[in-house]
């Protein structure tokens, strides 16, 4: 038995003519505050219809780095919402106390730590730069 394996499943079905669900619903949200807004008062209407409208129409079409608009105003606002003051507080040393003495915890290490040797990655890189310019003369 053949099943067909779904393609394009990121893309989101047109359900009013060109427009997907998302989409519809934002130019309907937006073309109807601004359409109250003209119909009661053309001051309002400049002052607020126009603004809800032009946030509609991004919310519906604009794409920010191939995101949906309403992902970068979302991430917008709880950027400007949160706490950006960050201080560095320096940890206190462990201590423990026993009950007659301070005791303060120790490292000890079962292997020596291997040193670095000089040059390294560094030098291997500079090796093959000057190889590498040589063979182009």
């Amino acid at each position: 038995m053949r099943f067909e394996v779904p393609q394009f499943i990121e893309i989101d079905d047109k359900i009013f003519g060109p427009f997907t669900w998302k989409q519809f619903i934002y130019l309907a949200g937006g073309g109807g505050i601004a359409g109250i807004l003209f119909i009661t008062s053309k001051f309002l209407f400049v002052l607020i219809g126009l603004p809800v409208l032009s946030l509609a129409a991004a919310l519906a079409f604009y794409p920010v780095n191939n995101r949906p608009f309403s992902v970068f105003l979302e991430a917008m606002i709880s950027f400007y919402r949160s706490n950006r003051l960050y201080y560095w507080r320096k940890k206190k040393e462990n201590v423990y106390r026993s009950e007659n003495r301070v005791m303060t915890p120790t490292v000890t290490h079962s292997a020596p730590i291997p040193q670095r040797n000089r040059g390294g990655l560094n030098s291997l890189s500079r090796k093959l730069e000057l190889s590498a310019l040589q063979k182009q003369e």
